[in-house]
């Protein structure tokens, strides 16, 4: 098996006499789409926040490509590789798709407070934010509203903006929360193509598209990860039927 590219080492997360996470460890593999799941209040955000820089861990360590980011801000973590979405949409609904996209293309190449220069002549930007409109599928939505795009077009849209910084990982939480069979349908096809080469860690609740989607899946409970396997061995693991999945393992 390849060295992790995202590891974490005995990691604990407390708030005053609140132990969130206990003594996590969790190797993702280049290239693998890896599950987390658990019942509500598990850990599982926090341990997000914990690897994209939002929260600093109380103990332990996080290495990205081997280097230890742990108390690092998100700003930086991204510049290193890692980029997440979030459970609650978080784009601009007052601009256009092109225009949400555009600007997280120039957040990357630095140039978000460039003002003297017309956004519409940075060729190189507007070719990446066409390449990301054609990824996830909204090249007919780009002069559209934000706000007015369907729920799940608009995650469609944030997990673009995830994209644009090119990342190595990419975290995604809850990407399919609030959706229609249809839509979750649609998004999980759409999450499969555009992670293809790339490092997936993704938090969600519905079983049938972590089992369907995943290589390899992590339970989480009670801020610790009681194991980590294919989704085989984790439908077959009475700890983790005991624990969480019980009828879902069927």
């Amino acid at each position: 098996m390849s060295d992790p590219i995202l590891s974490l080492q005995h990691v604990h997360k407390s708030f005053g006499e609140a132990h969130i996470i206990r003594d996590a460890n969790l190797d993702v593999i280049p290239g693998e789409r890896h599950a987390v799941i658990g019942p509500n209040g598990a850990g599982k955000s926090t341990l997000f926040h914990l690897c994209s820089g939002q929260f600093a861990p109380s103990e332990g360590k996080i290495l990205l490509n081997g280097k230890n980011i742990a108390g690092l801000k998100p700003a930086e973590v991204n510049r290193r590789g890692l980029a997440r979405s979030f459970q609650i949409t978080n784009i601009f609904p007052g601009v256009t798709v092109f225009e949400n996209l555009r600007l997280a293309v120039m957040r990357k190449h630095n140039l978000q407070f460039v003002f003297w220069r017309s956004a519409a002549r940075l060729r190189v930007v507007n070719e990446e934010v066409d390449d990301l409109l054609t990824k996830i599928r909204l090249t007919d939505r780009a002069q559209t509203l934000a706000s007015q795009l369907s729920y799940s077009e608009q995650r469609s849209l944030e997990i673009g903006m995830t994209l644009a910084s090119d990342p190595q990982v990419i975290l995604l939480d809850e990407p399919m929360a609030g959706m229609s069979h249809e839509e979750t349908d649609y998004t999980a096809g759409l999450i499969r193509e555009i992670t293809e080469g790339r490092t997936l860690l993704i938090v969600e609740h519905d079983m049938s598209v972590v089992f369907s989607l995943a290589h390899r899946i992590s339970v989480l409970v009670y801020g610790e990860i009681i194991a980590t396997g294919t989704p085989e061995e984790i439908r077959g693991n009475a700890r983790v039927k005991e624990a969480y999945l019980g009828e879902e393992a069927a």
